[in-house]
């Protein structure tokens, strides 16, 4: 069992998360940051590339309907078609879109989607440092945009519809081994993509 679980039993869900992918969410971020993805629109069309390989690949776990039952409003908040028009904006090609990950159960799918929700809440940095290219969130950085309801509300309430799940320890282990496999797919898609 991890040793998260044993040592912080009474955590919610979202804490244990944070907690069990904390070095991936970490060596993501270098990453990113480390490749530049500002310093030209070249450089940004990269990102935008790496964007579309991950958010396309989890595009149908928005869709799914189990998902939606345990995390209602869920299918409201892909976005997918929000980077493929930022591709659009800067006259890149769309590329076809990514095979979608397959994880073996809703629980593991949970920390895929705590990955991607949680990039949201950090893209503010990022999309103020897309301004500084002339980017907006109705030109190249849709995608990277607040939530209508802004990025603090929405996340609080995507971390309630989370800690609020009845799920066993087994399930709370899918989820956070979830959450690592979707940051090393990003990390992978990363240097691909750079």
């Amino acid at each position: 069992m991890n040793a998260i679980l044993q040592a912080s039993p009474e955590l919610p869900l979202s804490k244990q998360l944070k907690a069990g992918s904390s070095s991936d969410h970490d060596s993501v971020d270098n990453l990113v940051m480390g490749a530049r993805p500002f310093e030209s629109l070249e450089r940004y069309g990269c990102f935008l590339r790496l964007q579309h390989r991950f958010h396309g690949a989890i595009d149908a776990l928005y869709e799914q309907a189990q998902l939606n039952l345990l995390l209602p409003g869920l299918r409201e908040l892909p976005r997918y078609q929000a980077v493929c028009a930022d591709l659009r904006d800067l006259g890149l090609a769309v590329p076809a879109k990514p095979e979608a990950v397959q994880p073996p159960d809703a629980w593991h799918a949970i920390g895929w989607l705590y990955c991607s929700e949680g990039s949201n809440l950090g893209a503010a940095f990022l999309f103020k440092q897309s301004q500084l290219i002339g980017l907006s969130e109705s030109h190249g950085a849709r995608h990277l945009a607040a939530h209508p309801d802004g990025r603090g509300l929405h996340w609080r309430q995507f971390v309630a519809l989370l800690d609020g799940l009845d799920i066993t320890d087994a399930q709370k282990e899918a989820a956070i081994q979830g959450a690592r496999d979707a940051f090393d797919f990003y990390r992978k898609a990363l240097k691909a993509s750079f």
